[in-house]
């Protein structure tokens, strides 16, 4: 089965992103907003899996998210998405979450971010984001937990377990 392990922000947040997902992200109905800490992956062993996401996220205190651009991924695709500044917490979440028993080969260098647009067509995608581009956004919430997923045989991802961050979860 594949697993994913990602931050789910806020619902205001969620909503804000969602504002635009409902129109230009294709994958708008299989999961909601979120950012991505560890791409999907299989195992058979999610019991072991979660115990030692458990030990990462004891060890990891809650932290800042500041959501502060749009931008995209152009020219290796055309997805578009709000920036999440990189911050000491954040770093070293995903790093752990793509270490020792977590280690797989990572197809993309982590740029956390929450995708809002993809699968577009070249002038679909140039004319969305250059209006995004003059567009301010300066979002910060306190990020104190994540979510281990699992997909489902439709192609969408529900939520396997919640992990709160700190040592008094």
């Amino acid at each position: 089965m594949k697993y994913g392990i990602v931050i789910f922000p806020s619902k205001n947040l969620q909503d804000m992103a969602n504002s635009f997902r409902a129109r230009y992200d294709s994958h708008y109905a299989q999961i909601p907003p979120h950012i991505t800490l560890k791409e999907a992956f299989e195992t058979t062993e999610v019991k072991e899996l979660a115990k030692e996401i458990k030990k990462i996220t004891k060890e990891i205190n809650p932290f800042t998210l500041n959501v502060f651009k749009y931008s995209s991924f152009h020219p290796v695709s055309n997805t578009i998405y709000m920036g999440v500044q990189e911050n000491e917490g954040l770093l070293t979440l995903q790093k752990r979450l793509n270490s020792g028993y977590f280690t797989q080969e990572e197809k993309y260098q982590f740029i956390p971010h929450i995708t809002i647009g993809q699968d577009l067509e070249d002038d679909e995608f140039h004319d969305v984001l250059g209006r995004l581009r003059m567009k301010t956004i300066n979002h910060e919430e306190v990020c104190d937990r994540i979510q281990l997923l699992y997909q489902l045989d439709n192609g969408s991802w529900t939520v396997y377990e919640t992990f709160l961050l700190g040592k008094e979860s």
